[in-house]
């Protein structure tokens, strides 16, 4: 691995940013909204570092779009990274790529959005939690980097980070995600029924 300075990295994350498509984005922004406006779930998936930006945008999007902890209309989201025993159980008696999709079995409807998160665009896992909510009418979300991989071409909404750097994809998405709360929060303000 080659040596490189803060600054040097800067500039890739930097250039990685400029990469994004911002069309794309404000049009995931605005299903969120829509979402939002007509009560329906969000669930968020991914591994690894991309499951911790899952359960981070999770709480910044249920709490972090509130003007006040009294308001009642709230994004319905929940990340399905979260559950330790029920995705281990998934996993031992079905198979790690099934715990995803298995949740969404249990909580899913048409209309709702699937947000899966994968690095690489390949972790199987969130490509057959996807396939499923493809498969009963979901919005379905990928957020991606490197080329995109199987993931990419196989949702509505795709936000594909252009670098073949794990730390920088998950550092992108993680700053789009903060992006959305923000917007949203703007958005709804004044909103609530």
């Amino acid at each position: 691995m080659e040596m490189i300075t803060p600054k040097q990295y800067l500039n890739r994350f930097w250039q990685a940013s400029a990469g994004v498509d911002l069309v794309k984005v404000e049009a995931l922004v605005r299903l969120l909204e829509d979402a939002y406006r007509q009560k329906k779930a969000i669930y968020i998936f991914g591994n690894g570092g991309s499951g911790a930006n899952a359960s981070h945008f999770c709480e910044d999007l249920g709490k972090g779009t509130l003007e006040e902890a009294s308001q009642s209309q709230r994004l319905r989201v929940m990340s399905l990274t979260d559950n330790t025993p029920y995705i281990l159980a998934w996993a031992n008696d079905e198979g790690f790529e099934t715990i995803f999709e298995q949740q969404l079995r249990n909580f899913a409807q048409p209309d709702e959005v699937a947000i899966g998160i994968s690095g690489s665009g390949n972790s199987p896992n969130v490509l057959r939690a996807i396939e499923f909510a493809n498969s009963i009418g979901m919005h379905t979300v990928g957020f991606t980097g490197f080329d995109g991989g199987r993931l990419k071409p196989m949702v509505e909404y795709p936000i594909h980070v252009p670098i073949h750097d794990m730390g920088i994809v998950e550092s992108v998405h993680l700053l789009i995600f903060h992006y959305i709360v923000h917007t949203l929060r703007a958005r709804t303000a004044g909103s609530e029924e």
